[in-house]
């Protein structure tokens, strides 16, 4: 969700800019479809999920990119220990507010859960985005 949720921000925030986008799992295992219950609450706010496919993180992955966001302190963590060259680019995403809380993942929960994990993010993602972009540029 926090995939789609923030290319879209971008799309609206800043059209004429590209940006490289894209979502990971600590622990993912590869091709795995989003939930039933995440394709239906991104397909509420007209965001398509449908074909989306898991990816474990590696380190060719990593390499890509300037800025890593987690949810969790596990996640970041993980980060830290396996790939510890891009640590110093890894944060937490409530810490673009200057924050240190996690998003918990809302997997096997109500789908009103997944709303307001939702929420949360695209809340997150709106109020840090310029701190978002500095640290990705």
């Amino acid at each position: 969700m926090a995939e789609v949720l923030f290319k879209d921000l971008v799309s609206r925030l800043e059209p004429d800019v590209m940006w490289n986008i894209t979502s990971a799992g600590c622990w993912a295992r590869p091709n795995n479809l989003a939930t039933t219950t995440a394709i239906e609450v991104m397909k509420d706010r007209r965001l398509n999920l449908d074909d989306h496919l898991s990816q474990p993180v590696t380190e060719v992955l990593l390499d890509q990119y300037h800025l890593v966001l987690v949810m969790e302190e596990q996640h970041k963590g993980f980060i830290l220990r396996n790939f510890p060259d891009v640590g110093k680019n890894t944060h937490l995403l409530y810490e673009m507010v200057d924050k240190q809380k996690e998003i918990w993942d809302p997997v096997g929960m109500s789908k009103q859960a997944y709303e307001n994990t939702a929420d949360e993010m695209l809340r997150i993602m709106k109020e840090g985005f310029k701190n978002i972009s500095t640290l990705a540029s």
